[in-house]
């Protein structure tokens, strides 16, 4: 019997996606009561806010206002090792909240929500990417972020969106071949900037899937005059049009630095706060995710995100629901490869500054 497991065959699955949470909207009385209670709460408890940029502006606000941190992962990670906070609030999807944790296995680290995954990480399922691996021994394995705990315990280095280029860079100067999972638009991408032989687990990104590359072809030419900027976990047709290819922060300070007046924008709309916030008098444009196969299972807002709220992050503060558990092990394990990250990361950065 031959159980040779080909990515395609695993992850060809369908992946449930959620619809979007709807929440109570709030007066602005409200919204600054609530406010008000949280950071009390935050302060009570010894515990710091941590927020991605996908997620909602309310919870950005209040992450930066109690001394918190809005970030991308890689600086998320970075973010709670430095802390003296007892306890780590992390609004995101669970991946975050797990990486958190294996940073921080001596700090309490809870989640407004615990099903707020990732279609990544759903897509990629440990048992089945173990066994790819153990078929392909002579390859370095590297995993994207946004991978369970337990993926990331079988890997050699976890890279983020930022990282992950000045990673494979490296590893291919060295002559390694690369097992990469689990986005393929994002392996691609790397593969074609690097050069580097990489087989491909053939996962991808529920918001960054939907973009559309004949649309986006029309809504340039109704601005021509706008940058494209692209998160690479777009299709290679949508990258191919893009003016910056990056991750979230390098998308959030294109927008800050580059000349132009408009933007059009291939990632979760989320990010939207952060670059008003840097560049209020830019114009941004949402790339469009309809048009000829589109199913806007997203429409540019990743559901799992969007499950982040203040409603429910007073309740797990409140009761201290909705912590993270790792098994010690699969934790001691996942640490090696992320701080093999964070280690070149630093590395890099003062190679670049020197």
């Amino acid at each position: 019997m031959n159980d040779t497991i080909s990515p395609e065959s695993i992850v060809q699955r369908q992946i449930q996606v959620p619809s979007h949470p709807v929440w109570p909207e709030l007066t602005d009385l409200e919204l600054a009561a609530s406010k008000s209670r949280i950071k009390k709460l935050l302060e009570s408890r010894n515990a710091v806010l941590v927020a991605h940029y996908y997620t909602d502006s309310n919870l950005q606000e209040l992450a930066e206002e109690s001394g918190g941190c809005v970030a991308d992962s890689l600086e998320m990670a970075r973010f709670g090792t430095v802390q003296s906070a007892k306890t780590l609030v992390v609004c995101g999807v669970r991946f975050m909240g797990e990486t958190a944790k294996i940073l921080n296995p001596e700090k309490r680290v809870l989640m407004p929500d615990l099903n707020a995954t990732c279609s990544l990480d759903e897509g990629c399922p440990a048992d089945a990417f173990s066994h790819f691996c153990d078929q392909h021994p002579d390859h370095t394995v590297v995993v994207y972020a946004n991978t369970s705990a337990a993926v990331k315990a079988r890997s050699d280095w976890v890279v983020t969106s930022g990282i992950a280029l000045p990673i494979l860079t490296h590893l291919a100067a060295r002559g390694e071949k690369v097992l990469w999972a689990p986005d393929k638009h994002l392996g691609r991408y790397i593969q074609r900037v690097t050069g580097i032989e990489m087989l491909l687990w053939q996962g991808s990104c529920a918001v960054h899937e939907e973009f559309k590359s004949i649309a986006l072809e029309r809504i340039r030419r109704l601005h021509p005059e706008a940058a494209v900027l692209v998160h690479p976990e777009s299709p290679e047709a949508v990258i191919d049009q893009a003016d910056v290819v990056g991750s979230t922060t390098a998308l959030i300070q294109a927008v800050k630095k580059m000349k132009n007046k408009s933007f059009i924008v291939a990632t979760d709309s989320g990010i939207f706060h952060k670059m008003k916030q840097l560049a209020p008098e830019k114009q941004l444009i949402e790339a469009p995710t309809a048009g000829e196969g589109a199913t806007c299972q997203s429409c540019a807002h990743c559901p799992w995100m969007a499950m982040n709220s203040l409603q429910n992050l007073e309740q797990v503060l409140l009761t201290g629901e909705n912590e993270i558990e790792i098994d010690p092990e699969i934790s001691r394990r996942a640490r090696l490869p992320i701080q093999r990250m964070l280690d070149f990361a630093r590395s890099h950065q003062h190679e670049k500054s020197g």
